[in-house]
């Protein structure tokens, strides 16, 4: 099995998106024992298209119909890390899947490893405005699972691209946690609104979806190469 085999096989699973990273740059900033994340050198980045239709019902808050599309998006990408994970681990070599939702440190809201880091490495897009990564093709609209493996497949490289002119998602964030560049991202008034959502009951979980809906990539006014 090869590069083009996996990423065949992940296609066939339904993820829109394939790529693999080079980790040993960013593996230090995982949270997994050390044992365990130093075994691993490459990263599968995969990626699921959001549905248009449920994105473009969201108003100004998030939707029951976008919570349940949110669950079950990530089912099919724990689903598909597993199986991906699996065969590899058949072709004899190493393979970890990470949860594609999962928190494990809840001061700082982060994951054991994160999966937009690893999709930039990879190569599927930059970080845009919204703090998300951007995809060319699908803006942010789409979610990602990361496989940690020890196979020596053919890494990406990151995209030298940016938003661009293109700040759709300044005018639609609720909070105002979007600013000209990724840095200025406002984490904390993202969170505080995640968290009046939920205390509305518009969701059980700390989501939005509203900056996923006005990004649209290369569909989005003056996006282009990074000088």
């Amino acid at each position: 099995m090869d590069h083009q085999d996996l990423k065949a096989f992940a296609a066939g699973l339904g993820f829109d998106l394939f790529g693999v990273a080079d980790i040993t740059g960013i593996r230090g900033e995982f949270l997994l024992e050390p044992g365990t994340r130093d075994r691993f050198d490459r990263a599968v980045s995969l990626g699921a298209r959001l549905s248009d239709a449920v994105l473009e019902d969201i108003p100004d808050h998030p939707t029951a119909l976008y919570f349940h599309h949110y669950r079950q998006i990530n089912y099919l990408l724990d689903r598909g890390a597993l199986l991906v994970a699996d065969r590899i681990q058949k072709a004899g070599f190493r393979a970890l899947p990470i949860a594609a939702s999962q928190i494990v440190d809840w001061d700082n809201q982060r994951a054991h490893v994160s999966h937009k880091h690893v999709g930039r490495a990879a190569g599927l897009g930059w970080l845009g405005r919204n703090n998300l990564l951007v995809n060319p093709r699908l803006g942010s609209r789409f979610r990602l699972v990361t496989v940690l493996t020890d196979m020596p497949l053919a890494s990406g490289a990151p995209l030298e691209r940016d938003c661009g002119d293109c700040r759709a998602c300044l005018a639609a964030c609720p909070c105002r946690a979007i600013g000209e560049s990724r840095e200025d991202f406002d984490h904390r008034a993202c969170y505080e609104t995640l968290r009046e959502f939920r205390k509305k009951g518009y969701t059980a979980q700390f989501i939005c979806g509203i900056c996923v809906r006005d990004c649209r990539g290369a569909q989005g006014p003056g996006q282009g190469e990074k000088t």
